[in-house]
């Protein structure tokens, strides 16, 4: 059976959650080596379930950032939170 090399074992995925920043790198680089097309069936499978992993934490990470600038905005007697809208669409 071929394993990825600094790939964790599912075990180890659940107890290793890495930094947004680095979860996110993690994920580009596997994407990266998944559109290459060249890893064999055992390491495609297992690079997915790392990506899996990876995109959970950083969902996770995300959620967490927005309900801190949630508070945060309440703290700030801020009544309401407004949904995010860019410049360039507000004026176009």
């Amino acid at each position: 059976m071929c394993t990825v090399p600094d790939m964790p074992t599912p075990k180890a995925a659940k107890q290793e959650t890495p930094d947004f920043e680095t979860a996110m790198r993690d994920l580009e680089e596997l994407v990266e080596r998944l559109e290459h097309g060249d890893l064999p069936l055992e390491e495609s499978l297992a690079a997915f379930e790392r990506g899996v992993m990876l995109t959970r934490a950083c969902q996770s990470a995300l959620k967490e950032a927005e309900q801190k600038v949630e508070i945060l905005l309440k703290k700030a007697g801020e009544p309401t939170v407004e949904d995010f809208m860019p410049e360039e669409t507000k004026n176009g």
